[in-house]
Formats: C-alpha cells, structure tokens, sequence
C-alpha cells in the first residue's frame, strides 16, 4: 500500500501567523500604539468592562475599539465617545493577525492612543492565535467558577492581566478568590491579578490605571 503525505496544516497555519503577529506588534509600537486583546467566555461582561473603562479615560486617551462577534453589531452600538467598529468573523470562533489588522485598517490610529481588541467570546480559540496586541487579558466571572484556571490552562498561561468580573456577587456563589489567585499562578506566575465588577464600578479605576500605564510605556518606547 502506498503510503500517504501527511502535511502539518495546523503547525504551518500557526508559523505564519505567529510571523505576522510578531510584524503588526513591531508597527504598532512603532507608531505608539498599545492595542489589548481582551478576551472571555460569553456573558462576563466584557462590554460593560469596556463601556465603563471608556469612559474614565477618553478624556485623556484616544481610543479605538474593535467589537468581533460571529454576527450582529450588538456590541459595538453600546460603544459610545471613542472610535468603534465591528469585526465580523464569518463564522470563526476567534480572531488571528491578519484578521486584526484588517480591523486596524478601519481605525484612524493617526488619532489612537489605545486599541481595544473584544475578542469572540471564547475561553479556547481566541488563546491559540496571537492577534499582534501589545498584551493579552482576560475576564473571569464569577459565576464561571474558581477553578477554570485549572480547565483551560492556555487561556491563562497567556495572559498579562486577569480580571475576575462581578466581584459583587462572590458572596451568593461557591467562589473561593484566593484559591483561584493560586490557580491562576499556577498556569501563569507573572499574570496580574484585579478583581472588579462592572456593575458596581469596583476595581474599574485600577484597571484604568494600568492601561494608562502600559500606554505610557508604549509612547515611551518612541523615544
């Protein structure tokens, strides 16, 4: 029997966006943009995080925003007082460089301080692509439990910044903070850690505070 090719699609597709990953962060450090891949599972408020975010600091950074869903343009309506568009996907469940860049392409980044990439809601696609962004974050939910650090341990393993949503309700849900914090470290001892809840506002002021910090250090980089 003769034998079969086996080519390594995955590996190759991989490779290659890695490369162009690697291209669109050196051009937008370059350009002193700073551009977060945030990322979640559907339904931890990553919008309400953002929509709140946005507005402590768009009298101080210009921002552009990036909504990708599978469909609809639900998201990116609620984005109000900064540069927003919506990424379709076309049924992929995540976003990749290229697919980043095309949405670049739609902002003015002549006028961007801050990028805001809302990855599709996902805790498995969106941790295998690298989109290019200058840092990765991540919200966990409560609700979602303290032991998914332990179920997708790729998600977390590349994270810069984990922020663990609705904080508020910790108390009425079986969600132990400090055994997830380990968890988390686990998977990623340098990943910082911020509880918030963007309902309430709580923690909100400190992830604003860190975004400021890390575009400071991109415009720095310029120098």
């Amino acid at each position: 029997m003769d034998s079969v090719r086996i080519i390594e699609v995955k590996r190759s597709i991989f490779d290659d966006n890695d490369k162009d990953a690697e291209k669109l962060r050196t051009e937008l450090k370059n350009k002193g943009v700073f551009l977060l891949n945030l990322m979640s599972s559907p339904g931890s408020g990553k919008t309400t995080t953002l929509i709140k975010t946005i507005n402590l600091l768009k009298n101080e950074l210009r921002i552009g925003v990036m909504e990708a869903d599978i469909d609809s343009d639900v998201d990116a309506k609620k984005i109000v007082g900064v540069q927003s568009i919506q990424l379709h996907t076309g049924g992929m469940c995540h976003l990749d460089a290229d697919m980043t860049r095309q949405g670049l392409k739609e902002l003015d980044l002549d006028g961007v301080d801050l990028a805001i990439l809302e990855n599709v809601g996902n805790l498995v696609c969106p941790a295998e692509f690298d989109t290019g962004a200058t840092k990765n974050c991540m919200i966990l939910s409560v609700p979602e439990g303290h032991d998914k650090p332990l179920k997708y341990p790729l998600m977390f393993s590349i994270c810069d910044l984990v922020l663990i949503n609705k904080i508020d309700v910790a108390p009425y849900f079986d969600f132990d903070l400090e055994k997830c914090k380990e968890y988390i470290h686990m998977r990623n001892p340098k990943a910082e850690i911020i509880p918030i809840s963007a309902k309430t506002g709580e923690g909100i002021e400190k992830f604003a505070e860190w975004l400021k910090m890390q575009v400071n250090i991109q415009k720095k980089g310029l120098n």
